[in-house]
């Protein structure tokens, strides 16, 4: 994956995708810089960044004859990526089928009805689920949509980062550093490429489910155990191969935070700019709120809130005693 395939991306994806604001920080926020802007992804259809890579995948194998108008598309997940791959598939007109553990979310899996997927319950992990969607891509020639590991996911994910530079420029505003929640990857190895010789990423990754973290550590990607708040969009055991190829040529740097800070940052933006976001999401808030990244003095920090599929009734304050 390179940058012109991530432009060739956002030509493909016009039209389908919305362009989501960017929100400069007050200046009265002490917890990012002077200069900060937040990417508002999470009011990207869907509520997360996904549908950028789903629609480029689809429509990538139409444009390849690779995709049966009967057959559709298969994907394995209970999450994010099933419901984008949903809304996405839809869309286009083709049909969806969503395999995910018996453990998903009763509100996502009556979102995926919503959009039409047939929705097949199969063991109680991820990984079981996956198995059984290779089996029917055998089976049918469906279109397989990976969660975060295919050059057509990371190039569409990589069309927000593209997007973020040029609303930058309208505005005359440049950035140093982008900071980024990572869990397989596909969105960090899209805006790395994006922002590549102009700006770095920052992955920032919960302590229970460290992927990149411990891959750099290890010099290639090892399985973690996963577990806490954000588990359920950046629980990938395994940073994916191309975010590992994209991560070391770019020079990607990771940093940790823990489930407090990250639902001490979920509250802040909050109570800061009424956005809702999952737990995920929250990780580059985090980030700056528990020091894990300290930016330079006048470092220009974006910052992208890629997800917004989370029950916000635990946002009030509690009642007073």
């Amino acid at each position: 994956m390179d940058r012109a395939d991530i432009e060739d991306a956002a030509r493909r994806i016009h039209g389908h995708v919305r362009r989501t604001p960017v929100q400069v920080v007050d200046a009265d926020d002490p917890w990012l810089p002077s200069g900060g802007c937040l990417k508002l992804e999470l009011l990207q259809h869907t509520g997360t960044f996904k549908p950028r890579g789903a629609f480029n995948r689809i429509l990538s194998g139409r444009e390849r004859g690779e995709l049966d108008p009967e057959t559709g598309i298969v994907v394995a997940s209970g999450g994010n990526a099933g419901l984008a791959n949903a809304y996405a598939a839809a869309s286009a007109g083709v049909p969806a089928t969503v395999f995910v553990p018996t453990t998903a979310s009763p509100t996502k899996l009556r979102r995926l009805h919503e959009y039409g997927a047939t929705v097949v319950a199969r063991g109680t992990e991820y990984a079981d689920a996956y198995d059984a969607a290779m089996e029917h891509v055998a089976d049918t020639g469906a279109v397989y949509c990976h969660a975060y590991d295919q050059p057509e996911i990371c190039a569409g994910a990589g069309t927000l980062g593209l997007e973020l530079l040029e609303q930058l420029a309208e505005v005359h505003r440049a950035v140093d550093t982008v900071l980024v929640a990572v869990g397989g990857g596909g969105l960090m190895s899209g805006i790395a490429t994006a922002v590549e010789g102009t700006a770095r990423v920052v992955a920032v990754e919960p302590v229970t489910a460290p992927t990149l973290h411990e891959a750099l550590a290890a010099g290639q990607p090892v399985d973690v155990a996963v577990s806490g708040v954000a588990a359920d969009s950046l629980g990938a055991r395994r940073v994916g191969a191309i975010a590992w190829d994209v991560a070391r040529r770019a020079d990607v740097a990771s940093v940790l935070v823990g489930d407090e800070a990250i639902l001490d940052a979920r509250r802040l933006v909050w109570e800061r700019y009424r956005l809702v976001l999952e737990a995920g999401a929250a990780a580059p808030v985090a980030a700056l709120l528990a020091g894990a990244y300290r930016p330079a003095d006048g470092e220009r920090v974006a910052i992208v809130l890629c997800g917004a599929n989370s029950d916000p009734s635990d946002l009030a304050p509690p009642p007073p005693t």
